[in-house]
């Protein structure tokens, strides 16, 4: 009895094993061209992945400090870099004025002032360009 079924069940095998091989050869013949054109392409994908990580090396992150010799420069005082400091966090005039206990004229009356040092109009160009001249992070 069990020398049957393992006889049947190798011929079964062996069976399914013919189809898959002869389903695999009538496919490659079909869409050889295709097959091929993944093939490459899928190479290609990977070498491209490859060569970008190992171009791509993170950067080592450093520790912001702060550049103290373009704030005496610009005479940026310690109160404007405090206001400086808010609005690059993105804070509102009010909220600066809260933050600081002065008035809002009075934050207004800072902005101008670094408006005027840092050589800009508004208050995203004082940011980028603090940023630009490692006064903030």
């Amino acid at each position: 009895m069990k020398r049957t079924v393992i006889l049947y069940s190798l011929a079964v095998a062996a069976a399914a094993f013919a189809l898959q091989w002869l389903e695999y050869q009538y496919t490659v013949r079909m869409f050889s061209t295709e097959i091929y054109v993944i093939l490459v392409a899928s190479g290609f994908l990977a070498l491209g992945i490859w060569v970008g990580r190992r171009l791509r090396r993170p950067a080592q992150a450093s520790p912001f400090q702060k550049n103290t010799r373009a704030l005496d420069y610009l005479g940026v005082t310690d109160r404007e870099y405090e206001v400086l400091e808010l609005l690059a966090g993105g804070h509102s005039n009010k909220e600066i004025a809260d933050s600081l206990f002065v008035s809002t004229n009075t934050v207004k009356t800072h902005l101008a002032h670094l408006y005027g040092k840092l050589e800009v109009s508004r208050r995203t160009q004082a940011v980028r360009k603090a940023r630009e001249l490692r006064l903030i992070p």
